[in-house]
């Protein structure tokens, strides 16, 4: 399994981490501390120099209850980062967006990868994926950020998210978007009670039967925080945790703010299933 943009492939047939850099004031864990083009840039370096596979930007916070940021707010936090790093770097780069305009203007800066955690349902956004022709990561959300742990409720959690997945990509294939072109994420944290991430985390295998990458993100959410009964920052042990669980289970992709430490996690796990 591999995906292919801008002339570079990233082979998945062992577990590759993509590094979280939030440039937003007010992410739930890392807010405001790499919201500048320098601290960013430092960061992106950083991630690079450890050995990351991916770097996935976002402007706009999707924590529960986060406000909503203008077009013009989030293209002015993303783009100049996008840049810079692309100037320097040839790392995958991934623009973590809802926008069908951020996502034009973020593939013009040197996007390689489109990740919506609204499974481009946004005006637009279907038709700009297809057009790129870059690989896109259709997350599950019930509910929007603001309101999506209100009370979240499936009659069968699994069968639900799985219905709701084939239905997206159903309508990118119709879109014209290739079916090979599509990573898939769960989403955890994205409308699910505690018992549902367990739940879903328990039983990731079962998103395996679309034959496609599956992405995980459980780095420093509240199934964490909650269960521990800690601030998101330390939570890493337990991040760390996670995303050794998900890699063992066969996810292609891990989303992480703790990238070196994963890094380190991820190893083992390879070491383990080289000598199944």
């Amino acid at each position: 399994m591999k995906i292919t943009a801008n002339n570079k492939t990233l082979d998945l047939s062992t577990p590759q981490v993509m590094a979280i850099l939030n440039v937003t004031p007010d992410s739930f864990s890392d807010g405001g501390k790499f919201n500048t083009i320098e601290n960013a840039l430092q960061q992106a370096e950083k991630m690079i120099a450890a050995g990351v596979s991916i770097i996935d930007i976002g402007g706009e916070s999707t924590r529960p209850g986060a406000p909503d940021v203008s077009l013009e707010e989030e293209l002015a936090r993303v783009i100049p980062v996008i840049k810079a790093i692309r100037e320097k770097h040839d790392v995958w780069i991934s623009i973590d967006t809802s926008k069908a305009e951020v996502m034009r203007q973020a593939i013009l800066a040197g996007a390689d990868l489109i990740n919506d955690v609204r499974a481009l349902q946004e005006p637009g956004a279907i038709e700009v994926a297809a057009q790129s022709g870059l690989p896109i990561c259709l997350m599950h959300m019930q509910g929007q950020p603001r309101t999506m742990q209100a009370n979240p409720h499936y009659d069968d959690l699994m069968a639900d998210v799985c219905d709701f997945l084939h239905a997206r990509i159903a309508e990118c294939e119709k879109a014209g978007i290739k079916r090979d072109n599509l990573i898939l994420d769960p989403g955890f944290g994205f409308g699910k009670t505690l018992e549902h991430n367990y739940h879903m985390l328990a039983n990731l295998e079962a998103f395996h039967q679309f034959g496609l990458p599956v992405l995980a993100g459980m780095s420093r959410k509240s199934m964490l925080f909650r269960l521990l009964d800690k601030a998101p920052a330390e939570c890493m042990a337990a991040s760390v945790s996670c995303a050794t669980i998900a890699a063992m289970k066969g996810a292609q992709i891990i989303r992480v703010h703790d990238f070196e430490q994963t890094l380190d996690a991820i190893k083992v796990v390879c070491a383990t299933l080289d000598n199944q």
